[in-house]
């Protein structure tokens, strides 16, 4: 199982970016996936998560309406789409998946490298 970030940048505040994922060993149709997020000095949170299937979607409050989560089986990559981007939304990203289909467990330990999305005028 390997999943790859990418799509960060430096964007002014109320831009927009669109992170991805690109996974490989496994189809990331059949998994439920997340993304989280770390800034300097907090602790990780996590930002969105969408089930397998039906694709179910769920957003920390802070985010609700302004990101959107979704995958392209065909591409075997999960996305991100931050709209409305704040100073706060500053932070190192990071996609994981579940170990099945729902997302009442908790994502599988893994080592990525993250995206770095910095919102800044």
């Amino acid at each position: 199982v390997q999943l790859q970030e990418s799509g960060g940048g430096l964007v002014q505040p109320g831009g927009s970016l669109r992170l991805s994922c690109a996974a490989s060993g496994f189809a990331v149709g059949n998994y439920a996936m997340a993304w989280f997020r770390k800034a300097p000095g907090k602790d990780i949170e996590w930002v969105s998560s969408i089930k397998s299937g039906g694709g179910s979607t769920y957003y920390r409050d802070s985010v609700k309406g302004r990101f959107t989560i979704s995958r392209d089986n065909a591409k075997n990559t999960l996305y991100l789409q931050m709209n409305s981007l704040k100073p706060e939304d500053t932070a190192m990203y990071y996609c994981r998946k579940y170990p099945g289909t729902d997302v009442v467990d908790a994502v599988e330990s893994q080592a990525t490298q993250g995206t770095q999305v910095t919102v800044s005028s």
